[in-house]
């Protein structure tokens, strides 16, 4: 079974005068390059943030929910079960309770059980806390019968969400989501986190103008406080990096790192072997989110929010190193799922006269629903082609729960409708993004929909070739191959979704290699008289062999930092050997 085919292509860079004259060569370059068309579109203030007003129903949604925090009434807050609901969820109970919430919950579906969403049984739970008001936060667009068995039961509903609308929407008293009809708000990309976080920015306007902290005696809230909390949700949902959302990033990161983040997450930081100061949003969201995400792939997410809400630092580090435990859990069954699943992969390419499907489902009896959305990223980047995973849905319930990744260019909600559409039945239910989606299925419709999901996928994708395409910015001089160029590449992100972290390309001589980890290849590589660390994570068979005399290497330019001292390192993204650059 082999691997998918590496091209290397320099980005294109329009034309155009330097963005900012303070600005160095290599940083004007690369941000033109991430069509920047002006030096405004790089400053992040705060009050670069379109008004909260701007998304639509904002004015309805502020005064039911002013209506129910001045009446004293019972407020619940349903949350989805990874980090963006998570953060989303603290973010309401943070800011709610300091405009003087009193009767204020939350509650988070055990995916297991429940699923996603508002449904109408996780209704039936809520219910028995008596709530006046149900605000969903991260969910809740697609939860049509959740919000009738709630209306039915003389619950109100505020729903706050931003995942893609379908064509119906739910009877809820009031709806905040950039990507329902008719919303003019110019991000779209907004993550959950971020619309409970513009809720709350109107909801203090509100109550702002009718005097009502002059009147509870209440200090008025600093909503710039839950910013970090915005940052690690926005980074963890791997929402595209637009003005908006890098103007949100930029803010929290750097309350981060100066230490003004909330307990929970300097706890996460510190069991993730972080320290603040110098953390970018690729330490978010490669040591500390994955934590967080592990307690609702594994156990539930109320961990996770008790965390977050946690308001010493002991009690947060009790549950960080909980939640680093229940981490390493998840880590283990994803590795045992990757090795079956490669296993079988093999099994198929090795007794067929076929390649793999392009599009590609797998299955196991065994598999644990909430790891299997790792498993399908982990098998679309190894095969560069849009996956889904499924495993039995749980005790409680029937059928399977799928996970579904896809490539650049193939729109994997619209595949699923399309199935849906075409197959009517095939698909119980499901609901997603562009790059993401989830969806039930029954059990015996497992091998139709295999079938049928390649077919639309086939269509779908045409002629495009399923080859993986590194975008470099080219090639950096021996002089750019040191610290201050690293530092400076660290300080010009927030990098991230659609706004790609500098990756460069050039040729070096291997001067020294070894096996670190297990199965991490660290080297020295020299293209000049100074040599350069350099490390490849996770690397594959024939990587180290590789690794001789002169090579070709993809990779980021990082600061590594031991015991102190900064230097210059190299992240090797693809490594080949000399020469065999495509023309």
């Amino acid at each position: 079974m082999t691997d998918i085919p590496v091209k290397i292509r320099q980005r294109e860079v329009p034309p155009g005068d330097d963005l900012d004259e303070n600005l160095t060569p290599l940083l004007n370059k690369i941000y033109r390059a991430r069509n920047i068309t002006s030096k405004e579109e790089l400053d992040y203030g705060l009050q670069y943030l379109p008004p909260p007003l701007a998304i639509k129903d904002m004015a309805g949604a502020v005064s039911l929910l002013a209506e129910h925090l001045k009446a004293d009434l019972r407020i619940l807050i349903i949350g989805d079960f990874d980090a963006d609901g998570a953060t989303s969820t603290a973010v309401m109970m943070k800011g709610l309770r300091a405009m003087g919430a009193k009767q204020l919950s939350f509650m988070i579906p055990d995916r297991f059980k429940f699923g996603y969403g508002l449904t109408p049984e996780i209704v039936e739970v809520a219910a028995q806390q008596d709530p006046d008001l149900i605000i969903t936060v991260d969910n809740g667009i697609a939860s049509i019968d959740g919000v009738a068995r709630a209306k039915a039961r003389g619950i109100r509903v505020l729903v706050t969400d931003h995942h893609l609308a379908g064509d119906e929407l739910p009877e809820a008293d009031a709806i905040i989501n950039p990507n329902q009809p008719g919303d003019e708000f110019t991000s779209k990309n907004i993550a959950g986190v971020g619309v409970a976080f513009y809720l709350l920015l109107a909801l203090r306007s509100r109550l702002r103008e009718d005097n009502w902290f002059s009147e509870q005696q209440l200090a008025e809230p600093k909503l710039a406080e839950l910013l970090d909390l915005v940052a690690l949700g926005t980074v963890a949902d791997v929402v595209p990096l637009d003005h908006v959302n890098r103007i949100l990033v930029k803010q929290g990161l750097a309350r981060i790192n100066s230490g003004q983040a909330c307990a929970g997450i300097l706890a996460l930081i510190d069991v993730a072997n972080r320290k603040p100061g110098n953390l970018a949003a690729a330490d978010l969201g490669f040591s500390v989110a994955p934590r967080l995400n592990a307690a609702g792939r594994i156990e539930n997410m109320s961990i996770g929010i008790e965390c977050l809400l946690a308001d010493n630092s002991e009690t947060a580090h009790e549950l960080a190193v909980r939640l680093d435990s229940i981490n390493l859990e998840r880590r283990a069954i994803e590795a045992d799922m990757k090795q079956q699943a490669l296993q079988d992969l093999k099994k198929i390419n090795l007794s067929t006269d076929y390649d793999l499907p392009v599009g590609l489902c797998i299955f196991d009896q065994s598999w644990h629903q909430g790891v299997i959305g790792i498993l399908a990223a982990r098998i679309k980047e190894r095969f560069y082609r849009p996956v889904i995973a499924f495993a039995p849905a749980g005790d409680d319930m029937e059928g399977l729960k799928g996970s579904a990744r896809s490539i650049p260019g193939l729109h994997i909600r619209d595949v699923l409708d399309a199935v849906a559409t075409r197959h009517p039945g095939l698909i119980t239910k499901f609901g997603g993004h562009a790059m993401a989606a989830g969806l039930s299925l029954p059990s015996e419709s497992y091998g139709a929909f295999s079938q049928a999901f390649n077919e639309e996928v086939e269509w779908q994708l045409g002629d495009m070739a399923l080859e993986k395409v590194l975008l470099t910015d080219g090639e950096l001089t021996v002089a750019d191959l040191d610290i201050d160029t690293a530092v400076s590449l660290r300080q010009a992100g927030p990098w991230g979704q659609h706004f790609p972290e500098p990756l460069f390309e050039g040729e070096f001589d291997v001067i020294e290699r070894r096996i670190v980890g297990k199965h991490h290849l660290k080297m020295q590589l020299s293209c000049g008289a100074v040599p350069v660390d350099a490390i490849m994570f996770n690397i594959r068979e024939g990587d180290e062999a590789m690794a001789r005399g002169k090579v070709h290497v993809v990779y980021k330019l990082d600061v590594n930092e031991f015991r102190g001292r900064k230097s210059v390192q190299m992240m090797v993204e693809h490594m080949q050997p000399s020469g065999t650059l495509e023309e």
